[in-house]
């Protein structure tokens, strides 16, 4: 049997951990061509999209980037990974309600089949959508409110807007779980 790796589109370790988290949920034999084991490998490749992703179309393509890219790079154990996965965050607004919300999403690919999937929506508060309609990215924006640097590395905006009760790397994690239907489940 062989190992499962993954490559996964971003230098971010909350991404990386994402992926770990998702894939760790799942048994090996669940995985595609049942592997012994997984190795999970962070690549960082550009999104393709704008560095603030705005909308839904725009952040499921950053995803969808990430995974192409990640699957076709050049390994640091090898010429190529099994599985490349993109997770992007953007902002969106959702018909019918006010305001813009934290978006989440998770592209997977083989190369031949594409899973997509969402995680958790947060809506934003009215000042910091405000800053982001004027031009600025979500993550300055936190640091700028939290007095931190580098929020988007740990709990993300979707742990200060929630006072950690939802933890960026497991919310990634569920975005990854559900791009893995295509790959886990005779359904598709």
């Amino acid at each position: 049997m062989t190992t499962l790796r993954v490559g996964v589109g971003s230098g971010n370790p909350v991404k990386r951990r994402a992926v770990e988290l998702a894939l760790g949920a799942a048994a090996a034999a669940d995985l595609p061509g049942d592997p012994t084991g997984v190795a999970v490998e962070s690549v960082p490749v550009d999104s393709g999209v704008s560095e603030q992703p705005t909308g839904h179309a725009e952040t499921v393509a950053g995803a969808e980037n990430r995974a192409t890219a990640a699957l076709e790079a050049e390994s640091a154990t090898g010429p190529t990974y099994d599985l490349g996965v993109g997770v992007e965050g953007g902002v969106a607004e959702f018909h019918g309600t006010d305001g813009r919300y934290l978006i989440m999403w998770a592209a997977v690919t083989d190369g031949d089949r594409v899973g997509r999937a969402a995680g958790p929506s947060l809506e934003l508060p009215a000042d910091v959508a405000a800053r982001i309609d004027d031009g600025e990215e979500l993550g300055p924006v936190m640091d700028d409110l939290l007095g931190t640097d580098g929020v988007a590395k740990r709990g993300g905006a979707a742990g200060a807007l929630t006072d950690g009760r939802v933890d960026r790397a497991e919310a990634l994690a569920a975005a990854v779980s559900g791009a893995l239907g295509p790959f886990v489940s005779d359904l598709y």
